[in-house]
């Protein structure tokens, strides 16, 4: 018998295999998504229904135990009727109460995320930010914690920049959004002081968790992008390009105190890169000055004459204090869950045994 191997592909076949391949990826995932999804109404409904019980007849702990081991007893496969999940379900149920809950970003999240959020998390309107971005970005359990302990949500947009003034709306928001203040580049294991060209060595030998940190949709370019104008020889400390925004994004590093003739030059680099670089297709060019303090005030002067979009903000890269350490992730497990299925098939497969 001919093996199948030993067959001349006809024109074609590659392609479509590839295609195929693809078809049946994306169908898988889809798939899981929605027994996930399934699965979390479920236990929302679970949860709501114990929880107007509690209200109600004041069902004490005695109860919650008696009823997960007659769960357990009646669906032995399930492994998610735990005394402590049915809790984590009322506590869910109270948390997003409407009864549209498959609707919601979070109902598209692993079992084990949502009780990340539900640990770590207060404010109705902050779950829903962590919430939306853990499914738009296909975030690890460990990468939402990470986020979550190094306070992304409160650090994100909240840098002082012109954006407002240089760009139209909604490109104004949008770009704002890409601007944190401090960033944290504790992932480095620097202390104390160091020079300019160091922290950007630092930063672009470390260049996967640099990215990490800026947040989602930058690609790196280069370091010291130099620029010849007329013979004159300039260099960009840090050029990106923000995919999802279709922008250019110039960074440049100080270690010391904002100084105003900071923005002058900072200005001139994102003029020349919005000049040379940019297509016609891409949105305007932006520019960060990260620093090592800032006056927010001297900066809100120096960016009011500033023609360029641009950000300041300032940076920490100090360890934290040990007691504080023990409860992040450490490095290994800090990894972008980019495919939605493997990384979160533990989750999917134990829901609540975290």
């Amino acid at each position: 018998m001919t093996d199948p191997r030993d067959l001349a592909l006809p024109l074609g076949y590659t392609d479509l295999l590839s295609e195929l391949k693809h078809r049946v990826r994306t169908a898988r995932t889809a798939a899981l998504r929605t027994v996930n999804t399934q699965l979390i109404a479920l236990y929302w409904s679970i949860g709501n229904d114990v929880r107007t019980q509690q209200e109600g007849q004041s069902w004490g702990s005695g109860v919650i135990k008696r009823l997960a081991e007659d769960l357990r007893a009646e669906f032995p496969e399930m492994k998610g009727f735990s005394p402590r999940n049915l809790q984590y379900m009322t506590t869910f149920a109270k948390a997003w109460p409407e009864s549209s809950i498959a609707q919601q970003p979070v109902a598209q999240l692993p079992w084990g995320h949502i009780t990340v959020l539900l640990d770590k998390i207060q404010p109705r309107k902050d779950r829903d930010w962590y919430a939306a971005a853990a499914v738009n970005y296909g975030w690890s359990r460990n990468v939402l914690m990470n986020m979550i302990m190094n306070k992304t949500l409160e650090r994100t947009g909240a840098a002082p920049s012109n954006f407002a003034q240089q760009l139209v709306a909604p490109h104004s928001e949008l770009a704002q959004q890409v601007a944190k203040d401090p960033y944290n580049f504790e992932f480095l294991g620097l202390s104390g002081e160091v020079a300019e060209r160091d922290l950007e060595n630092a930063l672009t030998s470390r260049i996967t968790e640099t990215l990490r940190e800026l947040g989602p949709g930058f690609s790196f370019v280069g370091r010291q992008v130099h620029f010849d104008v007329d013979g004159d020889d300039f260099y960009v400390d840090l050029l990106f390009f923000h995919v999802e925004q279709s922008r250019y994004v110039v960074i440049e590093l100080k270690t010391g105190k904002f100084q105003p003739e900071y923005a002058g030059k900072l200005n001139f680099y994102v003029a020349l890169v919005d000049d040379v670089l940019r297509r016609g297709h891409h949105n305007e060019t932006i520019g960060i000055l990260i620093c090592g303090t800032k006056n927010d005030r001297s900066v809100r002067y120096s960016l009011g004459r500033s023609t360029s979009p641009m950000a300041v903000a300032a940076y920490t890269y100090d360890k934290l204090p040990p007691a504080e350490q023990q409860v992040l992730p450490n490095e290994g497990h800090i990894v972008a869950a980019l495919e939605w299925a493997e990384p979160d098939a533990k989750d999917n497969a134990t829901p609540g045994q975290a």
